[in-house]
Formats: C-alpha cells, sequence, structure tokens
C-alpha cells in the first residue's frame, strides 16, 4: 500500500486498461470518521470504471489476470522521498484479497507491517 507523506500528498485516478484489478484504498486521514478503513473496487479493461484515490489515502492493487495493465493520473507530481508506504497484509486492516498467493515485490515485502507505523504523531 502506497502514498506520499505530507505536504506532498496526492490524489489519483486509477483505470485498468487491459485485464482486471483488485484496487484497494484506505483512509489515513486522522480526522476522518472512516480513518483506518479500507474500500476495494474491481476494476477491468471491459468495464471502464476509473477509481479516484482521494489525497490522504494509501492505494495498491492486485492483478486477477496476467498480462494485466493499470494507468495513473497522480496530482501533484510524484516527489521522490516523499513515497511512503505499508506491508498490504496489515493484520489491522484485514483486507480481504482475493488472490492468496500473490507474488509480492522484495521492496513491498520490506514495507512497515501495519499502516499506523508509517503515519507521523
Amino acid at each position: 500500500m502506497h502514498f506520499q507523506a505530507a505536504p506532498h500528498l496526492e490524489a489519483k485516478l486509477v483505470r485498468c486498461t487491459r485485464g482486471a484489478i483488485f484496487d484497494v484504498i484506505v483512509d489515513l486521514r486522522r480526522s476522518s470518521t472512516t480513518f483506518g478503513r479500507w474500500y476495494a473496487e474491481t476494476l477491468t479493461a471491459d468495464s471502464r470504471v476509473i477509481l479516484y484515490v482521494p489525497k490522504g489515502f494509501a492505494h495498491g492493487f492486485q492483478t486477477l489476470v496476467d498480462n494485466t495493465d493499470v494507468d495513473y493520473e497522480i496530482s501533484p507530481a510524484y516527489v521522490p522521498g516523499a513515497e511512503r508506504g505499508f506491508r498490504f497484509d496489515d493484520p489491522g486492516l484485514a483486507i480481504n484479497w482475493p488472490v492468496a498467493d500473490a507474488v509480492i515485490s522484495e521492496r513491498d515485502e520490506a514495507l512497515p507491517p501495519s499502516f499506523l507505523e508509517t503515519l507521523p504523531g
């Protein structure tokens, strides 16, 4: 699960242009009534659904079929050094990922295990 730290919070538009993904967002805004909750949507090239990821949310996805392509529109631009993240399998979130034996990058395997560890204060 990935996001940019303040003051470089970013909003995203995410769509699947080929294949299918299970797309997840997590509310990281401490003052929000939905803080720490997640929402998921299956995006496919055929459905043409676009997911909006507001500022202050983490984002991650799992591909559901081989040869899947995902397109992001991000605002503001990515800022190297402001990226943060936490593991997709944070037990406090209990996200219901559809693929149990997913392949995870070494970079993502090394992320903190809990979203609470990535937030200031």
